[in-house]
């Protein structure tokens, strides 16, 4: 058999050239003769190896590689399809009454041990049943959050119609299922993954749901162990950071593989330790000479930011699937097992000088946030990316700024908001904004700078 796929994958090599590949035309040539619907699936199997697609009069044809153009409007829920494939997993497992009795009692448990851990920073041991466990809390946010981060990608024209994806601490398979869903069908992707622990048995059963020209490969490797092959376009850091005993080195040493065009992408919770520590990770990387395309883009040449980077973009929450409103149900629906937020930090890094903002600052006009000691309780003009959503408790609002500069954390706040400045509530996450006649004032409380906006500052979107 394996001549055979062999002789098939030879005749395609070379009429892939010349005309459509034909399974009807071809069987004849290929040693043994074999139907030609065994030449068909074969040829569907190596799509991404040969770069093909199969058109609608059955014949396949070459991918052109050009930039994907992926629509996205947002992650509503989790595709009803893979809670099926996790349900019979747990069924699998348990059987059909996994949210009941010890079953469901000893998921819950570990459930809460998961996050007792994840906070006091000590890492998870992943056995069977806490790869399940995750799976059920953490499934449906992970798919949507690399969803809301690579779209952005896409959205600049950084993907192409033919992706080498390598994903380093894979876990259950949510980020593999958002990259999945979020690419076009006619995208070829070769997906490796690398999980060594249990998890990797429940990603194996979410790769069957991909479709053909999607590739998956699982290495049982740790993130340290493992020696990636070739170039990658996309080499994706999702929620395992801050699971390295070095993730600068780790990152650094990965990031020798990521192809001169291609962007070394890393995600984290919200929280403070996991988000600080990624954009931590992302400044070593840049002092050892590659680029930052964002969210905290240097806005000023020359400047690199030196403040704690606690940043993070905040999206709709998700229907709350079935799985989890079965698991909260058998415990008195209290939603303690029900997480349909999505809240995440990430970083990208390239070898490039493309950055997530360009725009050219007249240095004559506009204030840095490195020089705001010089400028406090004066109004002044300044550039800056918003970098948070509201983050006030029912006072004005407030948001985190930036403009890769600064030292300080730097913050605005809305005292009043009118037809002039209200950009600054309206915009989104990594939006730049331009501030003409903001007070620039020392909060000694928070040990930061407020840039306050009021009835006398305008704020617009910058071009």
């Amino acid at each position: 058999m394996t001549d055979k796929r062999q002789s098939v994958r030879d005749n395609a090599r070379y009429l892939r050239e010349v005309r459509p590949i034909d399974p009807e035309e071809i069987w004849e040539y290929v040693d043994g003769q074999p139907h030609p619907a065994v030449i068909r699936q074969i040829l569907r199997e190596s799509t991404v190896e040969l770069g093909i697609r199969e058109r609608d009069d059955g014949t396949f044809v070459p991918v052109e590689e050009q930039p994907i153009s992926a629509t996205f409007a947002g992650v509503d829920s989790f595709p009803f399809e893979y809670g099926t494939a996790l349900e019979e997993l747990l069924v699998e497992a348990y059987g059909r009454g996994w949210p009941d009795g010890e079953s469901g009692d000893s998921l819950r448990e570990t459930i809460r041990g998961m996050k007792a851990e994840y906070f006091a920073g000590s890492p998870v041991e992943y056995d069977r049943e806490t790869a399940l466990a995750y799976a059920l809390y953490h499934l449906p946010d992970n798919y949507a959050v690399v969803q809301y981060v690579l779209s952005r990608l896409a959205e600049a024209d950084l993907f192409s119609t033919r992706l080498r994806i390598l994903d380093v601490g894979a876990g259950v398979g949510g980020p593999m299922l958002g990259v999945h869903d979020l690419l076009p069908e006619d995208a070829l992707v070769e997906y490796q993954a690398v999980e060594p622990s249990a998890a990797a048995d429940v990603f194996e059963r979410f790769a069957e749901e991909t479709h053909t020209g999607f590739e998956p490969t699982l290495h049982r490797e740790t993130a340290e162990e493992f020696s990636p092959e070739g170039e990658f376009d996309i080499l994706l850091f999702a929620n395992v950071l801050s699971e390295l005993s070095d993730p600068d080195a780790v990152a650094g040493r990965y990031m020798e593989s990521v192809a001169p065009d291609g962007s070394l992408v890393g995600i984290a919770p919200a929280d403070r330790e996991t988000a600080i520590g990624l954009r931590q990770t992302e400044r070593a990387l840049e002092r050892d000479g590659y680029s930052v395309w964002g969210p905290q883009v240097r806005l000023w040449e020359n400047a690199r930011p030196t403040d704690r980077g606690w940043s993070f973009d905040v999206r709709p929450d998700l229907d709350v699937p079935a799985f989890q409103q079965a698991l909260d149900a058998a415990a008195g629906r209290e939603g303690e097992f029900v997480n349909a937020d999505v809240q995440y930090a990430f970083s990208v890094v390239r070898h490039d000088d493309e950055r997530m903002v360009d725009i050219a600052l007249d240095t004559g006009r506009f204030a840095r946030f490195s020089d705001s000691e010089s400028h406090v309780s004066n109004r002044v003009d300044c550039v800056a990316l918003k970098l948070s959503h509201d983050l006030s408790d029912g006072g004005n609002p407030l948001y985190k700024v930036s403009d890769g500069s600064e030292s300080t954390d730097h913050y605005a706040v809305l005292t009043r908001e009118s037809m002039l400045n209200t950009d600054l509530s309206r915009a989104d996450y990594g939006d730049p904004l331009v501030f003409e006649n903001a007070l620039l004032l020392w909060n000694d409380d928070e040990e930061s700078y407020n840039l306050v906006v009021d009835d006398e500052t305008v704020v617009d979107r910058a071009g």
